[in-house]
This record gives structure tokens, sequence and C-alpha cells, in this order.
């Protein structure tokens, strides 16, 4: 097999020529991946191959190595570990050499390929002599192109893999990194490298950041580079100081007076958009952090606890220097930038939201003399950022400061929405959006609304550019005015004209901007907030969206191509979302359109793709049905259940899978006693799902919570799985978690709310059916693991709640002193305590109040 020429078809503009050279590729490494890495090996190491193709080789070989998936990357570990000492080594030592290489390009690529093969192998202590292997070629004063890929492997290594794994090897890597990016560095590559290799490495450096010396040479270093000549070298430094800030904020108050205020201010002002960005986003990160800061002193006020750390207010000192270079970045908008396009005026409208959330009413006083002075200027670009740095500080300072503020400026910007500039009528439709989120009590009914209503429902005929925030507006509008339990609202004598124009917007043939997308989702909004007098309305909008979606339905086999295919997939995802809303708002008065929806959603579901966007919303939509109908559900469970079988075994699309097993609980709680003819099939499919070795982690603790769910429906006649559901929790139930894994703290909290929601739903089920003794076999292993959830350090208030809900539970269906010793137990009272004070919050309050009454009674 010619790899090379496999390598260069890859790239040939021919699909068919790229694809046969992928498959067969693809067909090699699963066949023999030892060949597969010799040989691409050999050709990422080949001097003379050309660029291109030794790019190709080493990018094949990461993608061999890596994967964002976590179960797939440990398949592609275990693969590489199987694979002969003699081709691993001799991976490695091609890898090491490429960065030698005068091919700029391969070098970068090897320094990929080794960083790839750390992930894998100094975890498990393998390749020890990697990072001194490194760390020696970043030595070589002779040869800056070596330095440079070294610094720039190291960089990546440190990017791929966890910190403590690195933790034992700082110093020296530290050493080196520094060393690189000093401002006597003469070569600007070799600098670029280093400081990006220090970026990557911040994390694992905290004992040397915590030592003043260290901290300071740091520092130093990364200061002096933001004075660079090299603009790259400026904005990697900036990257540098923003990470600094995140990660080391409390050590800041010495370099903030000495420097960095300094820096940045002059940073932001900089002719290099690139540097000026991140100088920007080293401000917003000062207000992220204090702003986190604040609420941490607020929680711990209320509690009069000390807070643990304490902010230093660089925002607010700052104030007078930074909001006027925000305020002219503001006036730097490009007529022609994009909708994702992120630019210096777009960053500094971010930071001025943040810095009003930081100093809160300190910012009003010293940004209206800029409103007033723009607001009505010649060039639009003062008139956007006037607009602009209103609406930016609406949240944040007092709402009785603002709100004559706003009331003042509100009928000049419903104006504005006529403006001649379209920048200047996208970002007044936003601000109105913000008025109508934050401070919605400002809109004086009897005299806003109406010229606001009719500015925005007028501008959804205009350029598609705007009308996503038109449609937000309309949004806040229905959440803030709107009522689903009141007979009427504010909104009600508009509902009418504003849907008919998002109907009309959403018919639209195509969906610039996202313009289509979010009448959609207006539309939903509306139908969730209506009051009673608006169903009519909602009546309307369901004929006409079940018309849309069957006349798309029945053009499918007329569609040509990805775009029609994806623009079809677009509309039917949207208007099944939309049939959601009015399915849950409508409940039981959908009835009459149940057999019309249905039809329409099997057929939906029969034509989609395996992969198809359109499977998730229908099966959502059919999860509203299912809980409108009820036990009239009935009916349509049986032409439905060879679909859901599909799902559920669809264990490659995990999020259409998690889906489906959300829909047995639907079934069973929809149809009480009636599901249990099919619970056999139900708990076979789930369990089948549990064992999968491929299904996403996170459906699990969904299929936990459906055995609660089946169990609660068909009470006594879950008995026949009681056994094997009480083994498949006790199993679940004794995972741990490594304190330090933070992702798998998070599952496993997860999981155990799904294992507490499964006893939850098994005790009241067994109990309500009068056959809760059968349970008492299973309490010691219940107990265990309610003190194994309860006493983790790291558990969740829904955790506490859930647990103490549980022993509430088990105490009222023991009344008569079964479960005496067990409630009996310390840790059970320090529980139920800790549920009453500042641990838990209302809810968790009332829950526990109710369990300690449910076992001081069982327990007498």
């Amino acid at each position: 097999m010619d790899i090379p020429s496999l390598l260069a078809s890859t790239l040939s503009p021919d699909q068919q020529q790229r694809d046969n050279a992928t498959q067969q590729l693809q067909q090699l490494l699963a066949s023999s991946p030892a060949q597969y890495i010799q040989s691409l090996s050999h050709t990422l190491a080949e001097n003379a191959a050309p660029s291109h193709i030794r790019n190709a080789a080493g990018l094949a070989i990461k993608n061999a190595l890596s994967a964002r998936e976590a179960q797939r990357q440990d398949d592609y570990a275990n693969r590489w570990k199987s694979v002969d000492d003699n081709t691993r080594e001799k991976l490695k030592s091609d890898a090491i050499s490429t960065l030698a290489a005068q091919d700029r390009g391969a070098r970068n690529v090897a320094g990929q390929v080794i960083a790839a093969l750390a992930a894998i192998e100094l975890p498990s202590g393998l390749w020890n002599t990697l990072i001194p292997q490194l760390l020696e070629l970043v030595g070589q004063a002779d040869n800056s192109d070596l330095r440079q890929a070294a610094l720039q492997a190291i960089g990546y290594i440190c990017e791929s893999i966890k910190s403590d794994v690195l933790a034992s090897q700082s110093n020296e890597i530290l050493t080196a990194v520094v060393q690189g990016a000093r401002k006597e560095e003469p070569s600007v590559d070799v600098q670029l490298a280093a400081v990006h290799a220090l970026y990557n490495s911040l994390e694992f450096i905290k004992e040397n950041f915590a030592r003043e010396g260290e901290r300071n040479y740091i520092m130093q270093v990364v200061c002096e580079a933001t004075q660079s000549t090299s603009s790259d070298v400026q904005v990697a430094a900036f990257e540098c100081l923003v990470r600094i800030m995140h990660l080391y904020y409390d050590f800041m108050k010495f370099y903030m007076e000495r420097a960095l205020f300094g820096l940045t201010v002059l940073g932001m002002k900089h002719a290099d958009e690139q540097v000026a960005l991140q100088a920007v986003e080293f401000w917003s990160t000062v207000c992220d952090e204090e702003i986190e800061l604040a609420l941490e002193a607020e929680e711990a006020a209320e509690y009069s606890e000390t807070p643990e750390r304490e902010s230093s207010h660089f925002a607010r000192v700052a104030l007078p220097e930074v909001l006027p270079v925000l305020l002219l970045l503001l006036t730097k908008q490009e007529e022609d930038a994009g909708d994702d396009e992120w630019n210096v005026s777009m960053a500094a409208g971010t930071c001025l939201a943040l810095l009003a959330q930081c100093v809160g009413d300190a910012i009003v006083t010293p940004i209206i003399p800029f409103v007033e002075g723009n607001i009505k200027s010649t060039d639009w670009h003062c008139r956007e950022a006037a607009v602009m740095s209103f609406g930016s500080i609406l949240d944040g300072p007092e709402e009785k400061i603002l709100e004559p503020l706003v009331a003042q400026a509100l009928p000049t910007l419903i104006d504005m929405m006529q403006d001649p500039s379209l920048h200047v009528r996208d970002t007044t439709a936003w601000t109105l959006g913000r008025i109508s989120d934050v401070l919605v009590k400002t809109i004086k009914i009897d005299v806003h609304l109406s010229p606001l209503v009719t500015a925005l429902v007028t501008s959804l005929d205009a350029s598609s550019r705007i009308v996503s925030n038109c449609c937000w507006s309309i949004m806040n509008l229905a959440e803030q005015l709107g009522d689903p339990t009141a007979d009427s609202t504010a909104l009600s004598p508009y509902y009418d004209g504003i849907v008919s124009a998002l109907i009309r917007l959403a018919e639209k043939g195509t969906n610039e901007s996202n313009s289509r997308t979010s009448a959609y989702e207006a539309l939903s909004t509306l139908v969730t907030h209506a009051p009673n007098d608006c169903l009519p309305v909602i009546s309307k909008l369901v004929l006409a969206v079940l018309d849309r979606s069957e006349t798309l339905l029945n053009l499918q086999d007329q569609l040509v191509g990805s775009d029609d295919r994806n623009n079809y997939n677009e509309l039917q995802v949207n208007i099944c979302g939309v049939l959601t809303s009015i399915t849950r708002r409508l409940g039981q008065e959908i009835q009459p359109l149940a057999d019309r929806m249905m039809t329409l959603l099997l057929r939906l579901v029969q034509t989609a793709g395996k992969q198809s966007p359109i499977l998730e919303d229908a099966f959502l939509c059919i999860g509203a049905l299912t809980a409108a109908l009820e036990q009239n559900f009935h009916p349509y469970l049986q032409a439905f259940l060879p679909f859901l079988s599909n799902a559920l075994n669809s264990h490659e699309e995990y999020q259409l899978c998690s889906i489906a097993v959300g829909l047995i609980g639907d079934i069973c709680r929809a149809l009480g006693e009636g599901s249990l003819p099919y619970c056999q099939g139900f708990m076979e499919a789930l369990l089948a799902d549990l064992q999968s070795s491929v299904l996403h982690r996170s459906v699990k603790p969904i299929i936990l919570s459906t055995f609660g769910d089946i169990a609660l429906a068909v009470g006594p006649g879950f008995e026949p799985f009681l056994e094997t559901t009480m083994g498949v929790l006790q199993q679940a139930g004794a995972m741990r978690a490594d304190p330090s894994n933070f992702d798998l703290v998070d599952y496993i909290n997860g999981l155990r709310e799904g294992i507490l929601e499964a006893y939850v739903g098994v005790v009241g089920g067994l109990k309500t059916g009068g056959k809760a003794e059968i349970l008492l076999p299973y309490i010691n292993s219940i107990f265990t693991f309610l003190h194994l959830a309860l006493t983790d350090q790291d558990r969740t208030e829904s955790i506490l709640r859930a647990a103490i809900g549980l022993l509430g539970d088990l105490a009222e269906a023991f009344p008569n002193g079964q479960l005496k010793e067990a409630l009996s137990s310390t840790w059970v009272s320090d529980m139920l305590k800790a549920g009453r004070t500042k641990m838990g919050g209302p809810e968790t309050k009332k829950v526990a109040k109710w369990a300690k009454e449910m076992v001081r009674r069982a327990t007498q």
C-alpha cells in the first residue's frame, strides 16, 4: 500500500477519491494498527517528502491517538498500548527527530503527535524521558527552529494533559519556558512558542506561583513581553495576563498597582486589534472574578461568616481610566462586520456590561454624558455606540437609579427603530430587549407598550439582520408580561398581530441571519406565556403550523441536495418545537387534534434518517402529547412502540436515546397501571442500555430515574423487576469519584440523583400498593447508599433534599418501628438537621421538616 499516494488522495478536490483513500487508510488502521503507524511514521520523518504529505501523515497519526469523547479516547489508548514496543519506540523517535526538520509544518505536526502520545503514556507512567528530552532540545542555543519546535511541543503537552501529571516536573518546565519568553531572546519565534507554552503551563505551576520570588520573575517576563516589537508576542503575553488574572487573582494587587493597570489600559488603545482585544478581555476577566467574589461575600454575609477570599475592587478603582477607553472602542464598529465576527467594538460592549454588574451605581453618572452627547450624532458610529452603552449598563445599577433614565429614554429608543442605519436599529432592538428583560416595570403600559410593539412588529419585515433582536424583545415581553394562569394580560390586545407577523416571517424561504428560527422561538415563548383570552390565537397557530409541516412532508421527495435537506430539517425541527409548546400550554384541550398530530409525528419519525435532527424534536413533542393526553394516549402506543424501540437501541445517538428513555417515564406516568403490559419490554430495553459500552454515560442516571417512574406507575406490579432493579441500584450506588476529578464528581452526583429518584419511585409505588414489606431485604443496602451519598463532601443540595425525602418516605412506609434502628443512627439526625439549617434552601427545609416528623413517628 502506497501511503504517500493515499495521503495525497485524501487531499484531492475529488470527493470520491478522498472518500476512497480515507476508507483504505481506516481499513489498514483497523486491520493492522502497527503497520499503519509504521508507514505514517516513516512518511512523517521523511525529509524528502512534500510538506503537505508530511503534515497529512502527522495528522493521521494524531487522529489515531486522540479523540474528544472519553470512551473513544480510552479505546484509542488501549489500541496504542497493544502495538508492539518496536513500533511504539520508532514513532516516538521519528516524532522527536522531526522537531529538527527544516520544514516548519512538519515540526508543528510532530509536536502535536508528541502531545497525543504524551496524553496516553505520561498518565500511565510511560515515556518518562520525554520532558527531559524536550528540555534538552530547548537548550540547544545554536538551533532556534529546534528550540521553537520543542517549546511548542511542550506547550501542546501542557494543554492536553491534566495538571497533576506534570506537577512534579513543573520547576524544570517553567525554567525552560520562562527562559525562552524573556525579552532578551533573539528569536521571535522561540519567544512566541515559549509564551504560548507558559500560558498552557499556568495551571500546574501553582506552587511556583505561590512563591513570591518566582512569581515576580514570571510576571516581569510576561509584562515585558507585552511590550515586544512583535504583535504576535504581545497578543500571547496579554492572553497570559488574562489567564493569570483568572487563576491567581488573589496575588494580583501588587502587580496591578505597579504595572498591569497601565499596561492593559494602553493595550486597549493599541493599533493592532488583536492586542486590543486581549487587553479588553483582561478587564472582562477582572470583572468576572470580582462579580464572583461579590456573590461569595453576599452568601457569607447571609450566615454571618467571613468570606474565604476578598475582592480588591480593581474594576471600581480603574473605572475612571477604563470606561473612557471602552466608550471610545464602542465607536470602532465595522460597517460590514458579520454576525459571527468578534471585533474590538463587540468586546468593549461585553466588557462594559460586566463592568456595570461589577461596579453597579458608580457607572451611571460617568456614562450618561456620553449617551446624551452621541445619541443624536450625525455619525451612525456614535449613535450606535450611545445606544450600546446605554443597553450595556441596564444590569448592575439599582433599579431606582435606572428607572427614570429608562423611562426618559424609551420614546427616543422606540423612534430609533426607524433610524436609517441598520447597525443602529439592530442595537436599538437589542437594548429594547434588555429593557423588556430586566426593567420591564419602566415600560408604561398605557404610554409605551403600543408604540413599542408596533416598532418591533414592523421591523420584522425589515432586514433579516435585526429580526433576531426584535424576536428576542418580543420573547422578553411575553415572559415578563404574560401569564398562562391569568384570564388576560397587558399584552393580550397585541397577541393576534404579533403571532400573525411571526407566522409570515416563519414562512419565508430562507433562514438568513437565523431570522426564521428566531420567529419560531418567539412563537413558542408567546404560546408558553399566553393568557386564557389568547387561546383562540393559539388555536389558529396550531392549525397553521400543522398545515405547514404536512405540506413540507408531502414535498419531501422533491428535495435536491444537502441544502434543501438541511432547510427542510431546520423547518420541521422548529415546527416540532412550537407544537410541543402548544401541547404543553393547551393540555387536554389538544385532544381534538391528537389524531392529526400523532399521524404527522409518526410520519416525520418514519421518514427521518437515523441521524436526522428531526427525530429528537419529534420525540419531545410526542412526550408532551403523552403528558397532555394521559390515559387517552393509549390508542397511539402500539403504533409508536417500534420507533421507541429503535431509539432506545440507538446507543451511538445518545441524545435521542436519552429522550427515548425519558419517554418511557412519560408513558408510565400517563398510563399508570395501564403501562404494566409494556413494562417487561421497557425494563429489558433499559437494562440493555445500562450494559452498553457505547452509550454515553450521561444517559445512565436518566435510566435509573426511569426505573422509579415505572415502579411508581405500576405499584405492586413492579415486584417481578424488584430484585434486578435493586441489584443495579446497589452496584451503581457503590461508585465513588476522585475529588480532584471534577467531571467524575459531577457525573457521580448526577448518578446518585438518578438512584435516589429510583428508590423514591420504588418505595412510593410499593407503599401505595400495600407491598412495602418486600423492600425489607434491601433496607441495609439503601441505608448504606444514603450514608455514602449524604456524608460525601461533594454532595449537592439536590442530593441532600432527595436523600432526606427518601428517609421520610421510608419512615412513612414503615411506621411501626421496623426501621427504628436504622432511622435512629446519628448520621440520620445530623442530615435531617443539616437540611433545616443553612445547608438547605427553602424547599430542602420544607422536605426536612416533613421527614423529621415521619422519622419521629417511625421511631417512637
